[in-house]
């Protein structure tokens, strides 16, 4: 027997491709003779990563949905429940005040030197719609009061030429009849009165009714503020 068939049978090498049982690790991976040079392989240790990474994921998405829970605690806390329904004549005041108070601030914002602006000959001016919805308030105001209407045709210029004049007017027509509106109560708003109509009239339905003339007549001058470029102030960015 030859020195070079002595020494494969004292060292023998195993095919390609075949495994080594002693480095088998739990029947899942397989490594080749170390002496042959090549990488050792191990499916089951990738597994293993990929679950730490996922579950350091899910820890840190839990810690930062339990950091929100607090700063949602806090916000649900400040909101307070919703008032009560208010009562008719509180109904009717809201809406007074609220389309008496945009008319006040077209009358604070209006620039004078638009004062005398209409679309058309057969319109009325800026102010002139101004003075006729304010006024037209006192339908309610006076007819509540058992008292005829004291401006049964629009208010003349003649004592209300200054912008600091016609700025009082508005505000004192709301006012006036807001008072009477409180005065009144749920109780003296269902009262029938005689408004001129062909029958009585409760005096919720002629409240509502001059609130409906004020909104239309606001409409008018939005669209004065629009025609003439300008920005009507509710439709301003608020601050």
């Amino acid at each position: 027997m030859t020195d070079a068939i002595l020494l494969r049978k004292m060292n023998p090498r195993e095919r390609p491709g075949t495994a080594d049982q002693s480095t088998l690790v739990g029947g899942n991976a397989w490594q080749s003779h170390a002496s042959e040079g090549e990488n050792v392989r191990f499916p089951g240790a990738t597994e293993e990563r990929k679950m730490k990474k996922l579950k350091w994921v899910a820890g840190l998405a839990l810690a930062m949905g339990l950091g929100v829970l607090p700063v949602l605690a806090q916000d649900a806390a400040k909101k307070e429940p919703p008032k009560p329904a208010p009562s008719p004549s509180q109904a009717v005041l809201e809406q007074w005040n609220d389309i008496g108070r945009k008319l006040i601030i077209i009358a604070e914002d209006l620039p004078e030197d638009k004062y005398d602006y209409k679309p058309n000959p057969d319109s009325r001016t800026f102010v002139a719609q101004l003075l006729h919805v304010s006024a037209s308030m006192y339908y309610f105001t006076d007819t509540a009061q058992g008292q005829k209407p004291r401006y049964p045709d629009d208010p003349k210029r003649d004592n209300l030429k200054t912008k600091a004049e016609i700025v009082a007017f508005v505000k004192k027509c709301v006012e006036d009849g807001a008072g009477v509106i409180k005065t009144k109560g749920d109780k003296g708003l269902s009262e029938s009165v005689n408004d001129g109509g062909p029958h009585l009239n409760r005096l919720y339905d002629l409240a509502y009714g001059l609130i409906e003339h004020s909104g239309e007549h606001y409409g008018q001058l939005v669209v004065y503020y629009r025609a003439n470029g300008m920005v009507p102030p509710e439709s301003r960015p608020k601050k």
